[in-house]
């Protein structure tokens, strides 16, 4: 495998290839818990689509593993370097190649961050919709491969709603343009769909073509806090049944209220034992916030009543909640997502299932589309925690997805199956189905380089 290095190094300009061990430990993991720590061979950062390509076909003419990475936010593992990879960062190809306001159309590099987007294209009185909690951070190719959602799918939908057209560099280093730059188009299969949520396993994305929307001109937010859990996610349904579509909905319970006091000296934990944010957006804004907080005030709610700063501050410390801890062996935040109908039920089931298997337990949630994203602790004495801790925490995240998938949901709502997440995956779909994606892999990728061990 040296001789791959070798060859990287002939054609590659200077600066973008790193083999030093400080740099390959940083490149090596996401956020995601390390299931099987690797280094990778080398890093390599492209700069334009020719370099992707060059290193594509030097690692397919050697049989070396790929692991496409963007800006190391993923947390399922799926830039967790592979046995003997070239890490291929595309963190520097982060350029907005057009931003078309008739068209509400950008067309983007893959390092370009999410957030410089939505500023770039907020000038135009638009905005990209798909907002990850880390989208401050985190790359629209990276959004692309893991079909990321965040706080305003509920009414705007995940990051495949938002994508017209691809480009794409395939394992033997050919590229190919998918998709159209029309909001209509199904001539042949939908192959930027299946591109999209490929956790870089069928072809490395190169450039998108993504669908903008309006920036409301009126945005209502609304803070409800409740004397329990389940009521709050009671509210969720009371506004769903009300036929108010809220932009955001977000819910915080009593230990993710905690915490927030503990970093930024607040008092809300004291206000309820949980939280719900609503925002509604757009030229009836008003209306349905009117609707929505009457609905909240019948359910036992303390609402606010007006125009709230308060609450809107709430909303921006939910989307900045992103890496107060580091999830690892000991801490395991999951992301899964069940019918809004089962939301009181299922966070019914994970409040028991912490305290029988003895667990610490703090959940936040998309709660508009039924999105949870429960973290499961056990604490350490001295850095250590014994064997039965950590089979009890094991046990505990292993009932939260069978309890899930008896009630119809599913194991990944956002964040994809990566490498941490394999393990579950059988549970959800059945063996034909997984043969099906390995022969729709083989066809993309038969020398099997790209990403290999994660995502199927």
């Amino acid at each position: 495998m040296s001789n791959i290095v070798d060859e990287l190094k002939t054609i590659l300009e200077p600066g973008k290839l790193a083999v030093d061990e400080t740099t390959l430990a940083r490149y090596a993991v996401d956020q995601a818990p390390v299931v099987d720590y690797q280094l990778p061979l080398a890093v390599v950062w492209a700069e334009t689509v020719e370099d992707v390509q060059a290193v594509v076909g030097a690692c397919a003419k050697h049989g070396a593993p790929i692991v496409a990475r963007g800006a190391g936010t993923g947390v399922s593992g799926g830039a967790h370097a592979s046995p003997g990879c070239i890490v291929l960062s595309l963190e520097r190809m982060n350029r907005i190649l057009a931003l078309n306001p008739d068209d509400e159309t950008a067309v983007v590099e893959p390092g370009v961050i999410n957030a410089d987007l939505n500023d770039a294209a907020a000038v135009h009185g638009l905005m990209y919709a798909p907002d990850p909690a880390s989208f401050r951070t985190s790359t629209l190719g990276g959004n692309v491969a893991t079909n990321a959602g965040g706080l305003r799918c509920a009414k705007y939908g995940v990051t495949r709603d938002s994508v017209l057209a691809l480009d794409v560099v395939l394992a033997d280093g050919s590229l190919i343009h998918t998709g159209h730059q029309t909001f209509k188009g199904v001539a042949g299969y939908d192959l930027t769909g299946l591109f999209v949520g490929s956790e870089g396993t069928l072809g490395i994305v190169v450039g998108a073509t993504l669908r903008l929307k309006y920036l409301p001109r009126e945005v209502h937010t609304i803070a409800a806090f409740y004397p329990d859990f389940r009521s709050a996610a009671a509210g969720v349904l009371a506004v769903g049944k009300a036929r108010v579509q809220p932009a955001i909905m977000e819910l915080l319970d009593g230990g993710s209220l905690h915490q927030l006091d503990e970093i930024h000296g607040s008092d809300l934990s004291s206000r309820g034992a949980s939280l719900l944010l609503i925002q509604t957006d757009g030229f009836g804004a008003a209306a349905e916030a009117d609707v929505v907080r009457e609905v909240l005030a019948a359910g036992g709610a303390t609402v606010t009543t007006e125009a709230s700063a308060e609450a809107e501050q709430l909303v921006e410390l939910r989307r900045n909640s992103r890496g107060v801890e580091v999830d690892d062996e000991y801490r395991v935040g999951e992301d899964v997502a069940v019918p809004r109908s089962r939301l009181v039920d299922y966070i019914g089931e994970l409040e028991a299932m912490a305290v029988a298997h003895g667990v610490q337990l703090k959940v936040v949630a998309h709660a508009g589309d039924g999105n949870l994203h429960p973290t499961f602790w056990v604490d350490r004495v001295d850095h250590q925690v014994d064997a039965d801790a950590m089979q009890r925490l094991g046990e505990c995240l292993d009932r939260s997805i069978t309890v899930a998938l008896a009630m119809g949901g599913t194991i990944t709502g956002e964040h994809g199956i990566g490498q941490y997440k394999l393990r579950w995956l059988g549970l959800e779909q059945p063996e034909p189905v997984r043969e099906l994606q390995r022969r729709i892999k083989h066809l993309f990728d038969p020398a099997g380089i790209l990403n290999p061990g994660k995502a199927i």
